[in-house]
C-alpha cells in the first residue's frame, strides 16, 4: 500500500494520469481566480479613467519603496519555489524541505511589509469609511481608490496566506518522505498557485502605485 501510494493514488490508473488531473484541476482553479480578479481590475480600470487625477493623488501616498521591495521579495520567492519543485523532481528532501521553508520565510516578509503598510494607512486615516481624511477637493474619489486598494491588495493577502499554510504542509509531508520523483504533484501544483499569487503582484504593484510617477 505504501509503496503504491508513492507512485500514485489508488482512484487512478498511473502517475501520469494522476498528474495530469491534477494540472486540470489546478488550471481549471486559476481559470476562475483569473476571472474573479480580473473583475476588480476592471472596476479600477473604469474608476481610474473617470477620476484619473484622483486616483494619481491618492496612489502619491502609497510608498514605492515598500511596493518594489514587495515585488522583489516575491520574484525571489518563484525562484525558490520553482527550485523546490526542481528537488521534488529529483527526489531530493533535504533541498526540497530548505527551498520550501525559505519561500515560506520570502512570503511571511511580503505580509509583513503589507502589515506595516496597512499600519501606516491607519494611522494617517485612508483608510475607507468614517474616519476616512483626504486634503484636497477630491476626497470621495480617493477613497474609491483606497477601497480598490483594500480589496485587491487584502485579497491578494488572504491568498499569500492561503499559500503559505499550503508549503507549511508541504514541509510536514516533504520531512516525512511523502515526496519522490515519481509522486510530487502536490509540490508541482502548489508551485503553480503560488506563481499565480506572484504574477497577480506583478500587476499590482504598477497598477497602485506607478500612476503618473515621474
Amino acid at each position: 500500500m505504501s509503496e503504491a501510494h508513492a507512485s500514485h493514488l489508488h482512484q487512478f490508473d498511473s502517475p501520469e494520469q494522476q498528474r495530469e488531473s491534477a494540472s486540470l484541476g489546478m488550471w481549471v482553479f486559476i481559470a476562475q481566480e483569473i476571472m474573479f480578479f480580473g473583475g476588480l481590475f476592471l472596476a479600477y480600470v473604469v474608476y481610474r479613467n473617470l477620476y484619473h487625477d484622483a486616483f494619481a493623488a491618492a496612489s502619491h501616498h502609497l510608498d514605492l519603496r515598500f511596493g518594489a521591495f514587495n515585488t522583489a521579495v516575491l520574484i525571489a520567492s518563484s525562484l525558490t519555489m520553482a527550485l523546490a519543485v526542481h528537488a521534488a523532481q529529483l527526489g531530493h528532501r533535504k533541498v526540497l524541505v530548505s527551498f520550501l521553508i525559505a519561500t515560506i520565510f520570502l512570503g511571511s516578509v511580503f505580509l509583513g511589509v503589507k502589515v506595516v503598510e496597512y499600519h501606516d494607512k491607519f494611522v494617517h486615516h485612508l483608510v475607507p469609511g468614517a474616519n476616512f481624511q483626504f486634503e484636497g477637493p477630491l476626497e470621495h474619489q480617493a477613497e474609491i481608490f483606497y477601497s480598490l486598494y483594500f480589496a485587491m491588495t487584502g485579497l491578494h493577502a488572504l491568498h499569500m496566506v492561503v499559500g503559505v499554510g499550503l508549503l507549511a504542509w508541504l514541509v510536514y509531508a516533504a520531512t516525512r518522505g511523502r515526496y519522490t520523483p515519481e509522486y510530487y504533484s502536490p509540490v508541482e501544483m502548489s508551485g503553480l498557485y503560488w506563481h499565480f499569487v506572484d504574477i497577480v503582484w506583478i500587476f499590482l504593484f504598477p497598477f497602485l502605485y506607478l500612476i503618473s510617477r515621474h
